[in-house]
Formats: structure tokens, sequence, C-alpha cells
């Protein structure tokens, strides 16, 4: 029956649609007409004889990156097709060759109509072919779409080329970015959720050498933490002493974070946790996997990195100590009594149109009407949830997915590919029914956290150096990050690197960054 329910109210929606888009009247007269309103029409008549418009389906090509195994079934793309007045046509490409695939169909200008760009690495090598007026600018069409035009402005900022809008983007959270701890190891000790820095490493001492396991034995550590200093712990633990997000300003000259006084001593409290062993000691060579093993097995009582771990680790710890509980926590104030914690640019993957498959810019407006319908708080649900009832029901209007997972693998999340926006940006859009209160807890304190971000200043901004030379730049200062916290080198030893990394390509990053400042400031 639910199905059912959807069936009609997906026909609902494209009548509406249409008659909407009959009095509309003229090229982009009507915010709601479907996809299909511009298209060759054909007469046909109904029982009295009158004659009425057929609106011929949009036809779109699609490229988006597949996360599962197996090409998705096309029952959700049916549904899709009848609620939008469309006729889709969707590359599925596998993950991990999907850059691969969008290079060679660049080469060989065989790109569909909408292209799906991974991530904001893979959106930076396109901003050259952006800027040779390959792909079309959007952004002063967003405004006739209801839906579009509640995109993000600063998000839209972040993905711009030259101030200019070309992308959609799929919104990923801020920052996810806190603590998740023992919270049955703080109770024992009698320990709050600490508030600033000294609070935090008081609790990280006191799971190390106060026994919060009681077992007797010394054998527990404070953090656990792994070999990645920006989704690990140590980017998160210099927002809270104040360091810029990637740059930051220093008197009105962007520099890079790690020629701040605040990145230093971020370096030194590293170094402190692990000469007093409050953190596993060889932790720049550790997985992921591993670090979360730390915490699950109870050899460790703290961990940071995205809040919506809690989830999973929650589950895991359980099945090792059922008596286990974990809590999460944010605000952690840094030596000035202020909390901030560093943001990504808002965006997972984007999607670009190419001049070469889209001809004219009425064909590109049927093609955003598609995606702005895609907007609408019952065909997002139906790409990310699936179809109540089938893939998911509703529990108190928050979302409890099947428990068949290779039915939602093989049905429903490939869809979610397609999503434009979230939930920041969409009414309406469906939210799941978090187990346990940790998990639910975790994704209030991710929303909150909007309220304290620092943002990245060059993330709109172009440094070709950066483009072809920022990896192996980057890896100078990450060795010499772990170098400074293990106590191989001093501070002159960590600036002389600094001096090396400037004259082998650093200055002439800086001072591009600069430069497309200043441009950004005069457009």
């Amino acid at each position: 029956m639910a199905k059912k329910r959807l069936l009609a109210l997906l026909a609902a929606i494209t009548a509406v649609a249409v008659i909407a888009a009959g009095c509309g009247g003229g090229k982009g007269g009507s915010n709601q007409e479907p996809a299909g309103s511009r298209q060759g029409q054909t007469q046909q008549h109904d029982g009295g004889g009158k004659q009425e418009a057929k609106k011929e389906p949009v036809k779109i090509t699609i490229m988006a990156n597949l996360h599962t195994p197996e090409v998705p079934s096309d029952k959700i793309e049916k549904l899709l097709e009848e609620a939008t007045n469309t006729e889709l046509e969707i590359q599925w490409v596998p993950d991990g060759s999907y850059d691969e695939k969008m290079n060679a169909s660049m080469a060989t200008g065989t790109l569909p109509k909408a292209v799906y760009i991974k991530n904001q690495s893979s959106y930076i090598l396109l901003r050259s072919a952006i800027r040779s007026g390959q792909f079309w600018e959007i952004g002063p069409l967003l405004k006739d779409y209801p839906n579009l035009s509640r995109l993000n402005p600063d998000v839209l900022r972040n993905t711009a080329v030259d101030g200019k809008i070309y992308a959609l983007y799929q919104e990923r959270p801020l920052s996810r970015q806190g603590l998740i701890y023992r919270k049955d190891w703080a109770d024992k000790l009698g320990l709050s959720a600490p508030n600033n820095i000294d609070e935090f490493y008081n609790m990280l001492k006191a799971f190390t050498e106060q026994d919060p396991d009681g077992n007797g034995l010394n054998d527990t550590i404070g953090l656990t933490d792994r070999n990645d200093l920006v989704y690990g712990a140590f980017k998160t633990v210099a927002s809270w002493f104040g360091t810029p997000n990637n740059w930051g300003f220093q008197d009105g000259k962007l520099l890079p974070e790690f020629m701040f006084p605040e990145y230093v001593e971020t370096m030194k409290f590293f170094r402190k946790l692990h000469q007093e062993g409050l953190i596993n000691q060889e932790f720049p060579v550790t997985s992921k996997t591993d670090q979360q093993n730390l915490l699950i097995t109870g050899k460790a009582g703290a961990y940071i990195g995205s809040m919506a771990d809690v989830g999973t680790l929650h589950s895991k710890i359980i099945e090792v100590n059922p008596n286990a509980v974990l809590d999460v926590h944010h605000k952690i104030a840094g030596p000035k009594g202020t909390y901030q914690v560093w943001a990504i640019p808002g965006y997972g993957s984007l999607v670009l149109f190419p001049k070469s498959a889209v001809k004219t810019e009425e064909e590109l407006r049927d093609i955003l009407a598609f995606y702005d319908q895609l907007m609408s708080p019952e065909l997002a649900n139906l790409i990310y949830w699936g179809i109540e009832g089938e893939h998911y029901t509703l529990e108190d209007g928050l979302v409890v997915p099947s428990e068949d997972v290779a039915l939602t693998d093989r049905e429903v999340k490939p869809y979610q590919a397609l999503q434009i926006g979230g939930v920041s940006t969409i009414e309406g859009f469906l939210q799941a029914k978090h187990s346990p209160p940790s998990k639910a807890k975790a994704e209030e304190l991710i929303l909150d956290n909007n309220n304290y971000l620092i943002h990245d200043p060059t993330a709109a901004l172009d440094s070709e150096t950066y483009t072809l030379d920022g990896v192996r730049l980057g890896e100078m200062i990450t060795d010499a990050t772990y170098k400074f916290i293990l106590g191989d080198i001093d501070e002159d030893g960590f600036q002389a690197v600094i001096d090396n990394w400037l004259k082998q390509g650093g200055q002439k990053m800086i001072d591009e960054f600069n430069a497309s400042y200043q441009q950004s400031q005069s457009n």
C-alpha cells in the first residue's frame, strides 16, 4: 500500500507541474514547470474531441560515480522519470576509476549533459577547463528555480571559479569533528566532559594513570590517534588552539597554517602527550582501523574525529564490553577561552554541465528544472531513502532503514550519488532514527558546530603551484610535524623545513594565493 501511495503522489506531482507549466508560458516563464515543458509537443484528443498538448520528456544523460559493487536496478530511476517527465540515461562508473573515465570522456568530447565531480580535489583540476569555457555558468540562473535558489551562498562561493558559479553541489556537514570518550571511565574517575584544553589533558592523564577499567594493571592510554593530521586528532585540536584552517591572514597577507604560532603550540601539546605516554606511541603509522580498535577493546578512552563514528563504535564496543558507555562532546575552549573548529568547504560531489553536450541555454534550463525537482522533499527522500514500506519505515517521523542491506544497496544506495543539496537546504528532508542516544546527540553537535567554524579562505582561490606540486610540498610539512611531535627536531629544525618549503615552491604558492585573493576582491 505504501508503494501505491508513493506512485500516486509522484503522478500527482507530475500532473501539478504540467498544469503549472501550461499557465507559465514563454521561456523560463514559470518556476514550477517540469523538465519536459520546453520540448517538442504532440497533439492528442481527449474523449470530448478537445486537443491537449502532450509534453515530450527531456532526455538527460548523466555520469555518476558508483559506490556499490553492482549497477542498481532501475526501479527508482523509473519513478524519477515519471515524476519529472524526463528520459534518463545514467552511466554508472565505479568510484575507483571515475576520474580516469572523466578525463577520457573530456579528451574524446563524449561527456554527458550532467557530469558529477567526485570531490574538491578532482574539481580543482578542472578549473582551467572551466575557465576555457567548456562548462556552463549557472549562477545567474539559480534564482529562477525555487529549490535550487535555496542552496547555501557560502558553499556556492566555495565552488566558484573567478567568482562565477558553475556547479550544483551535494551538501556535506561543515564540521563533524569532536570528541568521543568512555563516559563510564569518566564517571568512575569523577570527571566531566572537558570544557577546555587543560581539562582535556587531565582526562587523558587520568585515563592513562588511574586504572579506569579497574583491572589493577597499567594497560590503558588516554587518546587513540592515527596517521592522519587532518581527519585524525591533530587538526581538530589545532582548531581549539586557534590555528587557521589550512591558510589564514597575518598582517593582511595569506600564509599557510604551519607558519602561525598556534600550529607550533599544537605540536608542543602532542609532543607532551607522546612523551608522557598519554597517546598511542606509534600513532604516525597507525591505521584508522587500528586506532578504533584501541577504543573498542578498552585500551584507550578518547577518540577525536567524526562524532558520527560513535554509532559504529558503540555497536562494536558493547560486543567486547556490554557495560561500556560512549559519549560525545565538542566545545573544548582554547587558550583564549573560545571554541572553534575547522570546516570543510561544505560540499562533496558537484555537478557540471558541459557545453559539448548541452548546446543551448534553453536545454540547460530544462536540465536545471530536473535538478530543481530533485530537491523537492518527495524526490529527495526517494533517491536517498527509497520507497516507504519497502526500503524504510517511519517511527515518530524518523526513518528506520530496512534490515535487508542487500536490497537497499541494490535498489537505493547508488541513487544517493544524484542528491543535490541536503538537510539544511531541502525542506521536509527525512532524518534517520538514531540509536544509541549518543548517535542522536552527535548529529545535534555536528549541527551546533556550524556556530563555531573556521573556514579555509583559499577554498575558492587558485594557485598553479598548489595544483601541480601541492602534494609534495605538503608532505614536507607533514613529515616535519611528526618529527617535531616525536622529538626528532626542535623549533629551529621545524623552521628549517619551512625555509626549504619556501625555496622549493612554497613562496610561489603564497604569492599565487595572495594574487588570487586580491583578484577575487576586485571582481
